[in-house]
């Protein structure tokens, strides 16, 4: 395991790991979660499920690219908020994209004064969304 200057983690992958296979120079952003989140962000990005074992779960774009995974339980505990956040724009209607998200599992928190709406995934990580 290696870090960079701010302590963040990450690995260098060996030749040859079918995994990361196709996915370029960033092959994989890697983080804590459940199941139920990757089938939530799947649905929420309209990317396939690439990898859904022992409860570890990656998308990917349909055109390829990095790969974004969950490795399963157990999730650490909330302390100090997660690392990752993501903020999704929408280039159709704010208040329908929100709803959306709502229906797959998501939980509408707050509205900031900019109109960005914050919604949390099932496993309880913030996440933006704004008009595109």
């Amino acid at each position: 395991m290696l870090a960079d200057p701010e302590g963040n983690e990450f690995c260098v992958i060996e030749p040859g790991n079918a995994f990361l296979a196709g996915c370029g120079l960033l092959g994989e952003l890697a983080g804590e979660g459940t199941r139920d989140v990757g089938l939530f962000w799947s649905e929420a990005l309209g990317w396939p499920l690439v990898w859904d074992q022992d409860e570890e779960t990656a998308i990917q774009s349909p055109r390829g690219g990095t790969k974004v995974a969950w490795g399963g339980p157990p999730v650490a505990p909330l302390t100090t908020g997660r690392r990752q956040r993501y903020d999704l724009a929408t280039d159709g209607d704010l208040v329908r994209e929100v709803d959306r998200l709502v229906s797959l599992g998501a939980a509408r928190i707050r509205s900031g004064p900019d109109g960005t709406v914050v919604l949390t995934d099932p496993d309880d990580n913030e996440f933006d969304v704004r008009a595109g």
